[in-house]
């Protein structure tokens, strides 16, 4: 796809899916002989763009003046030849799982327009899932690229914390944000992935002394020892998710169940953590602007606002706890395989979801096995399954250990050339 082909795709399109909150027709091809020479992408409207407002999906900064330079990811894809052609819905300061965002509209499901995109990266993961980009560009605090991916059926990866600079990028959680790509295929992720490596100092976490040698895709799992979540990530979920790891476990030869015992606690940190931090960032809109905040979200910041210090303070020691178990645990395994999401893709406006005699609210839901995950800052790529006795696509999260992102996308090749796990567009925007 070039950036024309991209442009008349939008123009066709987005009207029913309502992705993009700026398109950018004019963005020239920085380098033609780049990696990446010519090919169309969007980024979540979170990332600097020089020329627009950075949105952070907010009405509060509607009016904002235009980014004079652009976030060190979307530069160093327009380096390697990339072209930005717009900007993408998210939930409001990506405080969400589902892009209902009440300022700019939902963001639509390409495989079933009455459905959720998943968020906060919703916008994302559906301007790739309706074919208008090859890729694009997301963030993930508790699970914001893997549930849109997983929902709409694409490639997402969630790369180690601190692995991707995010200078830039509108934070949320400071100490839980990444930024990662999605994709339609695995060869289109690990191309992205490489060119928006390499050490940024205009963003403190990035790790010093990592490898940063390109992953490539070598074929083949010999040898890796490969487990199945149990445990908390076998808690309530429907059959398509149930059905859809144990598929990818059978793909893989993974038999063993293992168990992370400080799953529920983490996810409980990162909870306190993200509404704590979270709020000290929009403080001061909170004071003189509460009211221009979307609804799903002010009730949620004006309480993270009051945690006591103590408490975030305490979270944080849990959250160390349970990334130092986890490390232990996977000294004997290099892949660990769980469920995304819990469900496939729900009606937009449902607040409740019931699965296996267990009925809970449905958009804090959505990141049930994905936070615990990225709180301790572990690499994973979402894995998309088309199909799962007729329902909506559904992912499947492969989960590795720190800086080990090359594992994870040899293992997603292989899921891909078995036939099991593909991410063409939407069948209502193939044509």
């Amino acid at each position: 796809m070039n950036v024309a082909q991209s442009l008349a795709a939008i123009a066709r399109h987005d009207t029913q899916v309502n992705a993009f909150t700026a398109v950018l027709k004019d963005r020239p091809c920085r380098n033609p002989a780049g990696p990446l020479a010519g090919m169309p992408f969007a980024a979540k409207n979170l990332f600097d763009i020089t020329g627009i407002p950075t949105l952070a999906g907010s009405k509060i900064r509607r009016d904002a003046a235009p980014a004079a330079t652009d976030a060190t990811a979307i530069a160093r894809l327009e380096a390697a030849g990339a072209v930005c052609v717009g900007a993408l819905n998210m939930d409001e300061f990506a405080y969400g799982f589902t892009t209902e965002n009440t300022h700019y509209g939902p963001t639509r499901n390409p495989h079933d327009l009455t459905c959720l995109s998943g968020g906060s990266s919703g916008g994302s993961a559906a301007s790739v899932a309706a074919g208008m980009v090859p890729f694009s560009l997301g963030t993930d605090t508790n699970g914001s690229i893997r549930v849109p991916a997983s929902l709409c059926g694409i490639w997402g990866l969630k790369p180690t914390y601190g692995r991707l600079s995010r200078a830039g990028a509108t934070l949320f959680v400071a100490s839980l944000d990444h930024i990662g790509p999605f994709a339609r295929d695995t060869e289109t992720l690990a191309r992205v992935y490489d060119v928006m490596q390499g050490p940024d100092a205009l963003d403190p976490v990035q790790q010093a002394g990592i490898d940063l040698a390109a992953p490539g895709l070598s074929d083949g799992i010999k040898g890796l020892r490969i487990g199945i979540l149990g445990g908390w990530f076998d808690g309530p979920q429907t059959a398509f998710a149930r059905k859809a790891v144990q598929d990818v476990a059978q793909a893989l030869g993974a038999t063993a169940t293992v168990n992370w015992a400080d799953a529920e606690a983490t996810r409980a940190a990162a909870f306190v953590i993200t509404a704590s931090e979270g709020a000290g960032f929009r403080l001061p809109e909170l004071r003189t602007r509460l009211e221009d905040f979307e609804p799903l979200i002010q009730d949620r910041l004006l309480a993270g606002a009051m945690i006591p210090a103590a408490w975030t303070f305490h979270a944080q020691r849990v959250r160390a706890m349970g990334r130092d178990s986890m490390r232990s645990l996977m000294a004997d395994w290099d892949v660990l395989i769980a469920p995304a999401t819990p469900t496939p893709a729900t009606p937009i406006g449902q607040e409740m979801l019931a699965m296996e005699g267990v009925t809970m609210p449905l958009r804090p839901s959505m990141g049930l096995y994905t936070q615990p995950i990225s709180a301790i800052g572990l690499p994973v790529v979402a894995a998309p399954i088309q199909k799962v006795d007729g329902a909506l696509p559904i992912g499947v999260q492969i989960i590795g250990r720190p800086w080990q992102e090359a594992t994870l996308l040899r293992v997603a090749r292989v899921l891909e050339k078995s036939g099991l796990c593909s991410a063409p567009v939407a069948p209502a925007f193939a044509a």
